[in-house]
């Protein structure tokens, strides 16, 4: 047992930090709590169960870097629940594909606070592409499915909202192969870290994309108890 499984499994977990997580999220945003105040229990259950699940894997295929559940819940979990409010008060969340989605981040998080909305995992790499149909089977996400393919080999044009924490920075080219899974009026959301470097980057894909400026927004979102820079690129169509 390798080092990172070590200290993951022995760390005591502190059961509260998920619940007093998911509700910061809950009090600092309305528009998340209406998302998630209904399904509260089943919410935190099915999350517990992902994180379990992650813990179980992690050794053999390094889904993640984090060394503790404390990081797992805040850098990936909660991490990636931060912009359901912006979610809701901006885009078509209908059907959204998560691109490089690797351990399920942010797209399984999504899909459990998110039942009505339609899920796509897009991951190329073939056991993270298992992992992910593995987890869709143990929680039983009737809104997910997981498409192990290239970017570039997916149908187009399907997809109200496309989502990646992945792609650093964003690239002229990467962005023109993102931007064609978005239907006719879709968005893309890049989770990003600090204003400043974030501003730069889009920046400089201005310049290679000159249609792109005036469509893109740059929003705050604050990851609770995480005393760093959370951002949501928003890119409109």
């Amino acid at each position: 047992m390798n080092s990172a499984r070590r200290s993951m499994q022995s760390e005591i977990f502190p059961d509260s930090l998920l619940a007093d997580g998911l509700s910061l999220l809950c009090k600092n945003d309305s528009a998340i709590e209406g998302a998630i105040a209904a399904r509260r229990e089943i919410t935190l259950s099915l999350l517990g169960q992902f994180i379990a699940i992650i813990e179980s894997f992690n050794p053999a295929l390094s889904l993640v870097g984090s060394r503790t559940r404390h990081d797992l819940v805040l850098r990936h979990i909660l991490d990636s629940l931060a912009p359901l409010g912006h979610f809701s008060r901006h885009c078509d969340i209908r059907y959204i594909a998560d691109v490089g989605s690797g351990a399920g981040f942010p797209g399984i998080p999504l899909a459990i606070a998110l039942p009505d909305t339609q899920l796509c995992l897009i991951e190329r790499k073939g056991r993270r592409a298992a992992f992910l149909r593995h987890v869709q089977a143990a929680l039983n996400l009737g809104n997910v499915t997981v498409e192990e393919a290239e970017m570039e080999k997916v149908k187009p044009g399907r997809f109200s909202l496309v989502t990646f924490r992945a792609f650093k920075p964003l690239e002229p080219k990467m962005f023109k192969k993102l931007s064609r899974l978005c239907e006719a009026n879709g968005a893309m959301a890049a989770y990003k870290g600090r204003r400043i470097k974030t501003e730069a980057e889009i920046a400089a894909l201005e310049q290679a994309v000159p249609a792109l400026a005036g469509r893109w927004e740059l929003l705050p979102c604050p990851v609770p108890m995480l005393d760093e820079e959370r951002h949501l690129l928003l890119i409109s169509g």
